[in-house]
């Protein structure tokens, strides 16, 4: 079946949409869990499909530096390799360049940088990266894009914009924006830059949406900016991409983070927040985050959310959480992590279903104030992406 993305429902700027995939079809709103290395840290692929995942996400540049592409491809493309039915998006490296710009040069040509693994030199191109993500077998490609921190010097922030436009149109050209290799279609999605420069964001939208790809990816977000900034910068650009192709906030985030892109137009996210969270003793409810080696819980015999089906929920305690993590039993990391999964796709869940009725609005406000209240303030996304490689 092509790749298609059917536009279904809106409430006032959200959207309730599918992404149809020859690997399935994924409702949207949609959170991706990131399984970087071809494994979300915490759970096993039965974990990530009783979350209620279709869809995940890997890395160009790990698992070009280990395992290798070759093995991959070998093993059947990641699908095979890591025995994951569902649809796979992976990054094309853009964030890694940012986050190691120690190890590496970058030139008109593309990057090269020192592996974080051994040092050794390695090369990335656009017609490089594409090609590696197209043999890892990824039924959503990320163009290679450049991109900086928020603030971004203008001259720097323009540079990021041109190369963006550049290596996307050079890696579109190495198969076209959809292409079929083996017996299932793969295609390519553009990314949009330009940090916190208005105009250069409207360049930027208007350069990618000229090439004509199947859906479109909004980056350089979750890299310093404030809240505010983030939601500026997000609606400003879904207003001007093509309202029926897919968009994706790259990177992003908390539960409030991820309502408030939906809110903007956002159909798509992925974040390492709830499953490095959980493997660290954080989990997210209704009520806020719970940190679970606080004393509180010792006795504490109520699921982690009362509302909540997950696994977790439905057999065990904060108490028994508590005491796995004090114990150091790895039954508490994989009891959290799968928890947060759950909570996020059940979010997105939530969310397309207020869209579907009509009332999404309400719907937000009283998620939204619920969340904070418990919490005490909405947590921050932006430290913990900025570790997103490790």
């Amino acid at each position: 079946m092509p790749f298609a993305f059917r536009l279904e429902a809106q409430s006032h700027g959200a959207r309730a949409g599918t992404l149809v995939t020859d690997h399935g079809e994924i409702p949207t709103p949609v959170f991706m869990p990131v399984g970087t290395q071809g494994t979300v840290k915490g759970t096993t692929v039965d974990g990530i499909r009783a979350s209620g995942a279709r869809i995940l996400l890997g890395n160009a540049y790990h698992l070009t530096v280990r395992p290798g592409v070759e093995l991959i491809e070998r093993a059947g493309g990641l699908h095979g390799f890591m025995g994951w039915d569902g649809a796979i998006l992976t990054d094309s490296g853009g964030y890694q360049v940012f986050s190691l710009a120690s190890l590496r040069r970058v030139s008109d040509d593309g990057v090269r940088i020192r592996s974080h693994i051994d040092g050794s030199l390695l090369t990335f191109t656009p017609e490089s990266v594409i090609e590696a993500q197209a043999r890892i077998g990824a039924d959503i490609l990320m163009s290679f894009d450049y991109f900086g921190a928020i603030p971004c010097d203008r001259g720097e922030a323009e540079r990021s914009v041109r190369l963006t436009t550049e290596w996307a149109k050079r890696g579109r050209d190495v198969y076209g924006a959809r292409f079929t290799r083996g017996d299932y279609e793969q295609v390519v999605f553009g990314i949009v830059q330009g940090a916190e420069h208005a105009d250069l964001r409207r360049r930027s939208v208007e350069e990618i949406a000229a090439l004509d790809f199947p859906g479109y990816a909004i980056g350089g977000l979750s890299v310093g900016e404030s809240k505010a900034e983030t939601g500026e910068i997000t609606e400003r650009v879904t207003s001007a991409l093509p309202a029926d192709r897919p968009r994706y906030l790259m990177g992003m985030g908390t539960p409030v983070d991820l309502v408030d892109g939906v809110a903007r137009g956002v159909d798509m996210f992925d974040c390492v927040l709830p499953t490095r969270n959980g493997r660290n003793g954080t989990v997210f409810t209704r009520d806020g985050k719970l940190m679970l080696r606080n004393a509180a819980h010792a006795r504490d015999l109520s699921p982690l959310d009362v509302a909540c089906e997950c696994t977790t929920c439905r057999r065990h305690s904060r108490a028994y959480l508590r005491h796995l993590f004090l114990a150091g039993e790895m039954l508490g990391p994989i009891l959290a992590t799968q928890h947060n999964l759950y909570f996020y796709a059940e979010t997105m869940r939530d969310a397309r279903a207020a869209i579907v009725r009509g009332d999404f609005d309400a719907w937000r406000r009283a998620f939204v104030e619920r969340f904070t209240r418990g919490t005490g303030e909405a947590p921050d996304a932006n430290e913990e992406n900025r570790r997103r490689t490790s």
